[in-house]
């Protein structure tokens, strides 16, 4: 059966490492058993670039007590450990992720990581637009767009349609 975690980040500004919200959603055996979801104090705080605001609408209030991508690393490290990563855009994911550990000064584990987008478009060759609210309308998918848990449980459910509809099964 397939085992992975989505991933998704907000972030505050332009800057890679300036996470604000991190959602993880993992996959045991194609079924999804948990979603993650932590606020995130970034570096630039409270600087948040209004853009970034509009998009997923997570202000400098929101994560005025929240803690710092250092302090939840450890416990996402223990959840996503081993596992395939899949993002929707996973290098603008990916690179978060690095930027974050990088910052943090935290060892960069080596990650096998696919894009959902790349698995969307060979799943189903005859759609228009493959963005996560797309795919999510196409499969009658709720939810709250550009929220981190959200957007990670969202991608892990395109995934495991896309996988069925490839019949990709991994161990």
């Amino acid at each position: 059966m397939i085992d992975f975690v989505a991933l998704d980040f907000e972030t505050a500004t332009h800057e890679r490492n300036s996470a604000c919200e991190m959602g993880l959603c993992i996959v045991e055996q194609g079924k999804i058993v948990e979603t993650k979801t932590w606020l995130i104090k970034p570096p630039s705080y409270p600087y948040f670039n209004y853009r970034n605001i509009d998009v997923h609408g997570i202000t400098p209030n929101d994560v005025a007590d929240a803690p710092t991508f250092e302090d939840v690393w450890h416990e996402a490290e223990k959840l996503m450990y081993g596992n395939l990563m899949i993002a929707h855009n996973a290098s603008f994911d990916a690179s978060v992720l690095r930027s974050c550990l990088d910052y943090y000064g935290f060892y960069k584990p080596k990650m096998n990581y696919l894009c959902s987008i790349s698995l969307a478009k060979k799943s189903w060759k005859d759609f228009k637009t493959y963005g996560l609210r797309s795919l999510a309308d196409q499969h009658q998918i709720k939810f709250n767009h550009h929220r981190a848990g959200d957007d990670a449980e969202v991608c892990a459910k395109i995934s495991l349609l896309g996988f069925e509809k490839l019949r990709i099964l991994f161990a």
